[in-house]
């Protein structure tokens, strides 16, 4: 679906300071690909390649075989690649929910019978028909950035690339927008890129991609990358919090198995553990 080939990307005109240097990557269609990588690191610099907003400094970035480079092509290459911003309120631009949704598939030319049909399946699939008739305004931060999931779900893309879509959410918001990213990829067989510093959020998906001043430094399944907790630490970033309780049991001599990720698997575990 995506595919770098030494990739740069400078920024500064006299002195250029490389945020991504000779990245070669290749992401599959319909896998779910968490980037981690702290502040500075490229995440979201390299995201924005992904969707053509950027160019490459050198290098090339293909979508579904298209050059970004090639400017006939940009306005199919985000169609097929929608992105979701950090902060959905930079996204919004319509009053009314059903109207935003619709917005994109106007400005493509697509039929009124269609985008109505685009609507109302959109809306179902990120759960918030009921506000179809609500102000972006009155709701809460997790159905907003739903509502901008859904408002690019309407362009019918075969790839979401989301940047940091639940930074400004509390938990609850945070929880609501991945249990939507999962369904896609699952139901729909969407291709997610999300970038997100948040690991549990990484612990989602197929694939974590790690990344530090510009270059890959860890690419495994998350089981493998948040295993080797001093690799991820020496980064600069955490390991899931379930993963560091698990390290803390076994050192207290508590036999769970040292690749456990996620807060369901953990319990799952331990039930099994003390049923013995």
């Amino acid at each position: 679906m995506i595919e770098t080939k030494k990739l740069y990307c400078a920024y500064g005109d006299e002195e250029k300071h490389f945020v991504i240097e000779d990245l070669n990557l290749s992401i599959k269609k319909g896998s779910f690909t968490a980037i981690l990588g702290h502040n500075g690191s490229g995440k979201s610099t390299l995201a924005k390649h992904f969707n053509a907003i950027l160019l490459p400094e050198s290098g090339k970035v293909y979508v579904n075989s298209m050059d970004t480079a090639d400017e006939e092509m940009i306005y199919k290459i985000r169609q097929e690649a929608g992105m979701v911003f950090q902060n959905p309120d930079n996204q919004i631009v319509a009053a009314i929910v059903e109207d935003e949704v619709a917005f994109a598939p106007e400005n493509m030319g697509v039929e009124p019978s269609e985008i109505r049909k685009r609507v109302n399946e959109c809306l179902k699939i990120v759960n918030m028909t009921e506000f179809r008739e609500a102000a972006p305004s009155r709701l809460s931060g997790g159905q907003k950035q739903r509502i901008a999931i859904a408002a690019v779900l309407a362009m019918e893309p075969e790839c979401i690339i989301l940047d940091e879509p639940t930074a400004m959410l509390d938990p609850m918001g945070r929880k609501e927008v991945i249990k939507t990213i999962k369904l896609l990829n699952k139901n729909k067989g969407m291709t997610v890129v999300l970038i997100t510093h948040f690991m549990e959020e990484a612990a989602e998906a197929d694939r974590v991609i790690v990344l530090d001043k510009g270059k890959v430094v860890m690419d495994d399944v998350p089981k493998r990358v948040f295993s080797d907790i001093e690799g991820i630490k020496s980064t600069g970033l955490d390991v899931p919090q379930v993963t560091e309780l698990v390290q803390y049991l076994r050192e207290q001599g508590i036999e769970l198995p040292e690749d456990i990720i996620t807060v369901d698997e953990c319990v799952e575990k331990m039930i099994l553990m003390l049923g013995k």
